[in-house]
């Protein structure tokens, strides 16, 4: 890699999120395999279209500042706590950690949203394009989702799996309708972490951000989510077979519209890089592991990691290695699941792979805790040996609101939303690229995008945290809510409702690149 020293090379690797985990069990009798035409986009933007309603009130620092596109939902006035007060609890109150996490220099304080939009304390109107980390799937307070949550609170609430109840097993055999039909037993959780933890436990051994409980944490490779105590006895990492940033990568890798920058010189239906990675993984697993391993815990589209892509087939054959040498194969959708790729409702399903286990949360309940693990019936029939309990998972408010999302999906499209805003976001914010030496990449699939930030494109260095801070604090004062990612905080994450439209895509481009040239402009 240009202009970067080789020691610093192997630090950034074991530093990147990686997306795959080798699992060690601790018993030998660990289960079996069963046109670049147009232009950039400029800073003005033309008023759409619509019935115009509440105004937005974010102020913006220049006259040229890009018209938000307007929405047909008014917004309640505020009452509550004043914005110090909500501070001085957070700072004082709050765990030291809440505060740490707090995004912007000047934080927004939230009280109420609708679909696409979010409102702060004094008014005003967000495009929110990080739906809680990916969570809001449908949309805040989606009207469907909403009176569905609103009929079951007035019939009941809660009761343990000690009992039976119509939504549990509504929504059970609704889920499993979406997968494959080797994947049909359900385990509902309360989070992400905890079906990730659930899955590690269902082969007996303790997969990439997979969570932050002390198990997953082994399955994490990501430095800045880990603590400095012994965690997930057994986990092997991998090198990240990231095509921009790491050792090997082309312009015709990744399942996505948009490929790197890098050049290509590959045979026809030959991927080197690919080829390279599975090398590496083969050494991995022939050096550093016993013959026999428990799994393989692998993101279909990295989250945390800033949106990573492997190259086409990569998926396809470590499930191959994995499954030779006994070792199940875990695919974790907590991100990429319920349509957000666009082309399929899985993003495994989109490398061509059938895992032996699915990890699912955040978009199953549009941001009402809940999670799932879905497995074989051998899986199950050998994790039944013992007693697995969770006193608040498939609680019948979950299911309900679980299965009226399943219903919005379908209805509204999303899914197709995804595809189509998704592809346009992603082709424009590559025509930006082209336009600004500081972004290096810009990848994803559907509505799970990132854009890589570098100093400049020959080194791919990350672009330093305090410039990040300023384009991400600019594109919040102009209206707009993203996301962070990358092992260096160096990727910006574009993960939204799945119900924005094209105006709205607009809008963000016309901000997003607003915010870049004013900080060309200043340094």
């Amino acid at each position: 890699m240009p202009g970067i020293e080789p020691a610093f090379l192997i630090n950034l690797f074991r530093l990147q999120a990686s997306p795959v985990e080798m699992l060690l069990s601790p018993h030998r009798g660990a289960l079996r395999q069963t046109g670049r035409t147009s232009t950039a986009v400029t800073c003005v933007l033309k008023k759409t279209s619509g019935a115009l309603c509440q105004k937005s009130n974010v102020k913006c620092q220049s006259p040229d500042c890009p018209q938000m596109p307007p929405c047909d939902f008014k917004a309640e006035e505020y009452k509550g706590m004043s914005k110090d007060r909500i501070m001085e609890i957070r700072k004082h109150r709050c765990n030291p950690m809440v505060m740490k996490v707090t995004y912007y220099n000047k934080p927004v304080c939230l009280t109420q949203g609708y679909m696409q939009w979010l409102w702060d304390t004094d008014g005003r109107r967000y495009l929110d394009l990080f739906a809680g980390i990916a969570t809001v799937s449908v949309g805040h307070c989606h009207p469907k989702v909403t009176e569905a949550a609103e009929k079951q609170l007035r019939c009941l609430w809660h009761t343990s799996n000690i009992y039976m109840t119509t939504p549990l097993h509504e929504y059970t055999e609704k889920l499993t309708a979406h997968l494959p039909d080797q994947l049909k037993v359900v385990y509902l959780t309360n989070s992400g972490s905890e079906a990730n933890d659930l899955a590690m436990l269902m082969f007996d051994t303790l997969g990439s951000y997979h969570g932050g409980s002390p198990q997953t944490l082994g399955l994490t490779s990501y430095a800045a989510y880990k603590y400095p105590i012994a965690n997930g006895f057994g986990c092997h990492t991998t090198m990240c077979p990231d095509v921009f940033r790491g050792l090997w990568g082309g312009s015709h890798c990744r399942d996505s519209p948009v490929q790197t920058i890098r050049q290509c010189s590959c045979d026809p239906g030959c991927c080197q890089a690919n080829n390279m990675y599975i090398e590496q993984l083969k050494e991995v697993l022939a050096s550093s592991v016993p013959s026999r391993i428990a799994g393989f815990f692998g993101e279909p589209i990295q989250g945390v990691g800033g949106a990573v892509q492997y190259p086409k087939n990569y998926l396809k054959e470590a499930y191959k290695l994995v499954r030779e040498r006994g070792g199940v194969c875990i695919a974790d959708e907590v991100q990429t699941g319920f349509g957000r790729t666009g082309s399929h409702f899985w993003g495994f399903e989109g490398h061509g792979v059938i895992p032996d286990m699915v990890t699912m949360a955040k978009g199953i309940a549009n941001g009402f805790p809940m999670g799932a693990v879905i497995t074989t019936q051998e899986i199950a029939n050998s994790f039944a040996k013992g007693i697995h309990f969770n006193t608040f998972s498939g609680s019948p408010l979950a299911c309900t609101i679980a299965s009226s999302v399943l219903d919005t999906i379908r209805e509204d499209g999303t899914q197709q939303t995804s595809a189509t805003v998704g592809t346009y976001l992603l082709t424009e914010l590559a025509k930006l690229r082209e336009k600004y030496e500081i972004i290096g990449d810009v990848r994803g699939k559907g509505l799970q995008i990132g854009v890589e930030m570098v100093k400049d494109k020959e080194s791919r260095a990350p672009l330093p945290a305090e410039a990040i801070s300023q384009i991400f604090e600019d594109v919040k004062d102009m209206g707009v809510l993203i996301g962070k990612g990358g092992a260096f905080g160096q990727v910006f994450r574009i993960q939204p409702p799945m119900c924005i439209s094209r105006d709205d895509a607009d809008f963000f481009l016309a901000v997003f690149s607003c915010a870049l040239q004013r900080y060309m402009e200043s340094r």
